[in-house]
């Protein structure tokens, strides 16, 4: 237990408080965008508003890159992330299609998305940790 403690302390504890940053600052910006477009670019420029905090708080508080090369960084940020993306879908329709459907499994829509969303923590982790901010 003092072990899963300590990791949430360190950078790993970080990412997760900035991810979750990031995904309220991406939900909530959608409301606003909503005001002014349509659902799907509301949730497009939302989603953009998301990356852009992600990658500033991982950038300067997750694992402190600042003085490195932006570009690169903004680069192998946006393909990881994309990569997260193709996951979190592969994912999502996979359990809906295979697993929760057929077992009549009831909001398998909603259960199917969290699991997938969850799924590509440790991914993008260990990509960011890795390539992104290295």
């Amino acid at each position: 237990m003092k072990r899963i403690i300590d990791m949430l302390r360190g950078p790993f504890g970080r990412f997760l408080l900035a991810g979750g940053i990031a995904a309220a600052a991406n939900y909530g910006s959608r409301f606003v965008f909503s005001i002014w477009l349509p659902y799907a670019w509301a949730i497009v420029c939302a989603y953009i508003v998301g990356m852009i905090v992600a990658f500033l708080l991982m950038r300067g508080f997750v694992f402190q890159a600042t003085g490195r090369d932006l570009g690169a960084q903004v680069v192998k940020f946006t393909a990881i992330n994309l990569l997260a993306v193709v996951q979190t879908l592969v994912i999502s329709l996979g359990l809906v299609r295979w697993v929760f459907g057929p077992l009549n499994i009831p909001h398998a829509e909603a259960a199917a998305h969290l699991i997938g969303v969850l799924f590509p923590v440790i991914t993008s982790y260990a990509g960011h940790k890795l390539a992104t901010f290295r």
